[in-house]
């Protein structure tokens, strides 16, 4: 049996400038969005999409035009809302995953409209979803007011594109055709992208094996538990 080397877990962070942006019909109202700063439609927005559509990347452009300061919604308390809005902006990322303090977030929403400061939500779902399970009913109103932008589903040529990059974001180079061979066979979503090339960046690593179709197509049976057989490498 050849040695399998064990890698170790090494944060691949990912470029999240401006120019590093792709462009695509699902994300081109966001951008225009974050772009448009300060002349917002109002001076809360949410920016809604699944698990890796680009919204932490969207907020980290606003971050750096604005001087946003950056808070998980988890990690909101309300004793620090004045010295989160220091800088006249905020970016509260992942609204409805995990705890959520009503009392904070609605002094936060408050004390933004008073200082004119603005607050970019990040969320999976629009405000008005998570509103119908809130105990505070004027934080509920409020939330169903935000005005919101939506990441849609990737088109097969964002998904490319957001490949190459995250190999190129690990120093890898992917074998030629590797990059549709995935695309024609995996879960059709950013996450499962990120996922999958870390996992073969991983796999590749520890097995020494190179980056190819053959890795590809084998961790592809592997997660969807048809377990072994003949490669379909060539289809």
């Amino acid at each position: 049996m050849a040695a399998r080397q064990i890698p170790l877990d090494l944060p691949h962070p990912e470029s999240r400038t401006r120019a590093d942006f792709l462009l695509a019909p699902s994300n081109r109202e966001a951008l225009a969005l974050i772009d448009a700063w300060p002349d917002w439609p109002a001076r809360i927005v949410a920016l809604t999409g699944p698990e890796g559509s680009g919204k932490s990347h969207l907020a980290s452009i606003f971050a750096a035009r604005s001087g946003a300061t950056v808070v998980a919604a988890a990690a909101l308390d309300a004793a620090a809302v004045p010295r989160a809005l220091a800088t006249g902006a905020l970016v509260l990322e992942d609204v409805g995953e995990g705890a959520l303090d009503e009392a904070a977030l609605f002094h936060l929403i408050n004390l933004a409209g008073e200082q004119r400061a603005s607050l970019l939500i990040t969320a999976r779902r629009a405000p008005a979803a998570l509103a119908a399970g809130l105990a505070t009913a004027d934080l509920a109103s409020r939330l169903r007011a935000v005005p919101v932008v939506e990441i849609g589903a990737p088109d097969d040529a964002l998904l490319a594109a957001v490949a190459f990059k995250l190999f190129a974001d690990r120093q890898l180079t992917p074998e030629d055709g590797l990059v549709s061979f995935m695309l024609a066979r995996m879960e059709r979503s950013l996450a499962a992208l990120r996922d999958l090339v870390a996992a073969l960046d991983r796999e590749a690593l520890a097995r020494k094996r190179p980056l190819n179709k053959s890795l590809a197509s084998e961790l592809l049976r592997a997660q969807s538990g048809t377990g072994g057989g003949e490669s379909d490498e060539d289809a």
